[in-house]
């Protein structure tokens, strides 16, 4: 997968790039980073890619020029890439969203600063935005390497276990359970016994109640959009939570169609 970014600091985005998994799906080919320079685009002498708002106001504006520039040269060498402004003003990024991306080939993130970017190359260039969160950033390059970081998890062969990105937290819609490690015991808190009986069914029953019940006291929002299983229903009947789960918005899953 290709992403290419178009940033006027595409020095903050080298170092996480050179690290951990990202690091390493780009050393075996898993994916293309490109950072470009908007400056390097920019058309009059003193290499402005910004400047004041029409109608007065606040803050600067970054010019369309430089970015179309920029934008037509990636575009030259990959015409298909589906262009992403990172902006308050996108949808919300979420774990459903990032696997939409992941089934794309080319991403071309574009990282406004300031004010943002003229609307002029929203309407003209940009396929869809996207917004991290609600609250704001000093530019779209951080915005931008968290993007790249959950997708580039989703890809195949990316993680050194392929069922980690589907067992990770939101990838079903709820929390994730808690995990537990050596030593034993801590700080005279200690590792519930299930998860040394070697009964692999029980395991996940608890797992399956954890995670609920973690997305109920901390996130109960989420329920809405989970489907159980009848057998989970059961589970979570048998520990009291069916009720709750109900009243949240969760669901059974539909029967496949035979």
């Amino acid at each position: 997968m290709r992403f290419d970014v178009l940033t006027i600091f595409p020095d903050l985005l080298t170092s996480p790039l050179g690290e951990g998994i990202i690091k390493r799906a780009i050393f075996d080919r898993k994916i293309d980073v490109r950072l470009h320079d908007i400056r390097q685009y920019a058309v009059d002498k003193q290499a402005m890619t910004d400047d004041r708002p029409f109608g007065g106001g606040e803050g600067m504006v970054m010019k369309p020029e430089p970015i179309s520039a920029c934008l037509a040269a990636v575009r030259n060498e990959a015409p298909a890439g589906h262009v992403v402004l990172l902006s308050q003003q996108g949808r919300a990024y979420n774990q459903q969203v990032a696997e939409e991306l992941a089934a794309r080939e080319h991403l071309i993130l574009l990282c406004g600063r300031y004010e943002g970017v003229d609307d002029r190359v929203r309407a003209l260039y940009v396929d869809e935005e996207i917004s991290i969160g609600d609250y704001i950033l000093t530019g779209g390059e951080l915005a931008a390497m968290i993007l790249i970081d959950s997708v580039t998890r989703l890809l195949p062969g990316v993680l050194g276990c392929a069922e980690s990105a589907t067992q990770d937290t939101f990838s079903r819609g709820l929390l994730k359970h808690p995990q537990y490690t050596r030593p034993r015991e801590f700080e005279g808190l200690a590792v519930p016994e299930v998860l040394f009986s070697g009964d692999h069914a029980a395991i996940a029953e608890w797992r399956l109640v954890a995670s609920v019940r973690a997305t109920i006291e901390r996130r109960p929002e989420l329920l809405g959009q989970v489907r159980f299983s009848k057998q989970e229903w059961k589970i979570l009947a048998r520990h009291g939570l069916q009720e709750r789960a109900r009243m949240l918005g969760a669901g059974m899953q539909e029967k496949a169609a035979s």
